[in-house]
């Protein structure tokens, strides 16, 4: 294979090169692009699933490479930063002290070796809450050791939406890997939350995501009541989520598992719609969702996604730092 994009691009006033892995719908690089003031330069990326993909390509212009693991580091370009919002899957138990081989035959692993090629400034990564607690902590030591053996200096911290401006329940651990271990760096504060679940939802919904005169009505009319709440359908029984944020958004929601959340307007009892969920990622409006892609791979997308505001809050911190 030969180089993806040419080198000769790598940082000149100011700008930073940067690779987006496990790309999904880009929201990652979205917040990177507000935080850097679009002094960005993005030389590569990569996303295996192909709904995701398009979706990506309809707003960024740049279709993404496909397996990362089939892509040798030598052939991407280089550049200052990766990030990298990568599955959490178990990693090896065979001592949990190896460190950079301790991840062979996982997705981090394909960081990593890229990160060992290329030593870029600083690398992002973000994964579910439950990822630090993973394999009872093993999973997350062995990430951070991995990270330190290849020089970089590491920061970590659990982040709500909730406290960066989205009506959203959502905890992620994000990673934080500097280069320069002279780096002294600190997660973003707290902001009061101001935008409510309305501010998120949209007018003129599509008949389709109404349950007005569907079977599962007569189950959850009685339930969902409060036009300024939001409710979930829990397969037996409806839930009310009292905090007055959605709850967490789920990759399964078009497909079962934890449905899309549910609320109720002037025309009835609905459920959220792709846009909505898009509004509760903080997206923003001009982000373009393509009717060509099905609702249930749409949700998919927002499920799998990041907070966009989270994302730009920590990234304004990076950029200060470098």
């Amino acid at each position: 294979m030969t180089k993806l994009m040419n080198n000769d691009l790598l940082n000149s006033n100011n700008i930073y090169n940067i690779i987006d892995l496990f790309a999904g719908v880009g929201g990652i690089r979205l917040g990177f692009e507000q935080a850097f003031s679009n002094n960005t330069n993005f030389v590569f990326s990569s996303e295996i699933d192909k709904h995701a993909q398009k979706t990506y390509s309809d707003n960024f212009k740049d279709i993404p490479h496909g397996d990362i693991t089939q892509i040798d580091e030598k052939d991407i370009p280089s550049h200052d930063i990766i990030l990298a919002g990568f599955p959490c899957q178990a990693f090896s138990v065979a001592g949990y002290r190896k460190g950079f081989e301790d991840t062979r035959g996982t997705l981090f692993f394909d960081v990593a070796r890229i990160a060992k090629y290329h030593k870029p400034k600083v690398l992002f990564l973000e994964n579910v809450k439950g990822f630090v607690g993973h394999d009872n902590g093993n999973t997350f030591k062995i990430v951070k050791k991995t990270l330190e053996d290849l020089g970089y200096k590491v920061y970590s911290e659990v982040l709500n939406s909730k406290d960066y401006g989205i009506p959203q329940n959502r905890e992620r651990i994000y990673i934080v890997a500097f280069l320069d271990n002279s780096v002294e760096f600190e997660f973003p504060k707290k902001i009061k939350l101001s935008k409510k679940i309305k501010d998120c939802l949209i007018s003129d919904i599509d008949e389709k995501y109404y349950y007005n005169n569907k079977p599962l009505y007569k189950r959850i009319k009685d339930d969902v009541i409060d036009e300024n709440s939001i409710y979930q359908w829990r397969r037996q029984y409806v839930r009310e989520n009292k905090s007055k944020v959605c709850p967490t958004l789920t990759a399964n929601m078009g497909t079962g598992g934890h449905n899309v959340p549910i609320i109720k307007d002037s025309k009835g009892i609905r459920k959220l719609t792709p846009r909505e969920c898009a509004n509760f990622q903080g997206f923003p409006k001009n982000y373009k969702i393509s009717k060509d892609i099905v609702d249930s791979h749409l949700y998919k997308q927002f499920g799998n996604s990041v907070t966009v505001s989270v994302i730009e809050s920590i990234a304004k911190e990076i950029r200060n730092v470098l």
